[in-house]
Order: structure tokens, then sequence, then C-alpha cells
């Protein structure tokens, strides 16, 4: 199925490779701007803040809470009716140390409140929280594509492993812009985008 677009494109090969060219030169577009400093971290807010920004050219759904039930696979997201209570939880959750920020993740994760485009997001998301509350962020050229993707399914019952392989892959270059633009390309890859180089955008 095809999701509803703004481009009214009924292809979906062509629909992914203008939600990644149009979503990747937004990533850019938030960080250069300066407009990724007005995301209230760690809060559900700042998460839809991003979601918009980057998909409101592309999906009438942007920043939006979804309004259908979703599953990846055999595993079933947040239901509808506990969406709402999920996500007031979350905010709730602290912050302050890596343990949290992970937990706080994990569970965003498990929420996955849009349509489409959660891991994307998400893991702005949690760099900003990361570099708030520890002055570090997750270099994510240094975490492989399926052990990721792996310990994310398994995160749900128990995240140490998500844990150990983020604190591995953290660096203290916080402001380090190529950093950022190279970490959306991986971003992007592991959700099967990967034909075009933010950088070059």
């Amino acid at each position: 199925m095809i999701l509803a677009n703004k481009l009214h494109i009924t292809d979906q090969i062509e629909l992914a490779k203008a939600e990644e060219k149009i979503s990747k030169q937004k990533a850019k577009q938030l960080y250069d701007s300066g407009d990724i400093n007005k995301v209230e971290i760690g809060k559900f807010a700042g998460l839809a803040f991003i979601h918009a920004y980057l998909f409101e050219d592309i999906y009438p759904f942007a920043g939006k809470v979804r309004d259908v039930n979703i599953a990846k696979g055999n595993f079933r997201f947040a239901p509808l009716m506990y969406l709402e209570p999920s996500l007031n939880h979350i905010d709730a959750m602290p912050q302050s140390t890596f343990d949290e920020i992970i937990e706080k993740y994990v569970e965003m994760n498990v929420a996955h409140p849009f349509r489409e485009g959660n891991g994307r997001t998400t893991r702005i998301w949690l760099d900003l929280m990361l570099k708030k509350e520890i002055q570090r962020v997750v270099d994510w050229n240094q975490v492989d594509k399926e052990d990721y993707l792996s310990a994310m399914q398994r995160s749900v019952v128990k995240d140490i492993e998500i844990k150990a392989m983020l604190k591995q892959a953290l660096t203290d270059q916080i402001d380090d812009r190529t950093l950022f633009m190279k970490g959306i390309d991986v971003s992007y890859y592991y959700e099967g985008y990967s034909e075009l180089k933010t950088e070059e955008l």
C-alpha cells in the first residue's frame, strides 16, 4: 500500500526516492539553519517537531500521532488505545544518564508514534538528548546495520545489548557537522534508503 502523499506519487520506488531526497535535504537544513536548537529535548513535542520538519513536504501526517495500528514483521508497536498514555509516560522518564537516555529511546521506539519515519526521526532525537545531558553523540558509522536492528528488536525485552553497542560508538565530537551528515546517511541506510549522500544535496 502506497502512503498518501503530497507529491501525488503512486509508485512505491518513486516515492522512496523522492522521500529520501527531500527529507535528507530537510535534515541538512535542520542542522545548517540552527532550527535543530528549537527542539524540545527528550519530549514528544521535540520529536514531533523533527518529524514535521523532515517530512512536511511529503506526507500530510508529518508531525502527527498515527491513527492506525502498525507492526514491523511480527512485532506490533504500541496499540492506538495506549499510545497517548505511553507518550506521556516517556515525556516523564528521566534522561540525565546514558542508561536513562537509552531506556527512553527504547520506549519511544516501542511507541512508534508516527505512520512512517519513526527510526530516522528518533535517532536525531536520541543524539540531541545525549548531546545535552552527557556531551556525547553516537558516531553511527561505528554501528553495524544488522547488529543494530536485531539489538533494537530485542531491546523490548532486554536493553543491555543496545546500550553496550551505542556506548562503544559514543564520541565527544558533538558539534561536528560532517559527523551529523554522515549520521543521517547511516540512519537512512538502516531503513533501506542509500541512493543519495546528504552532504551533496
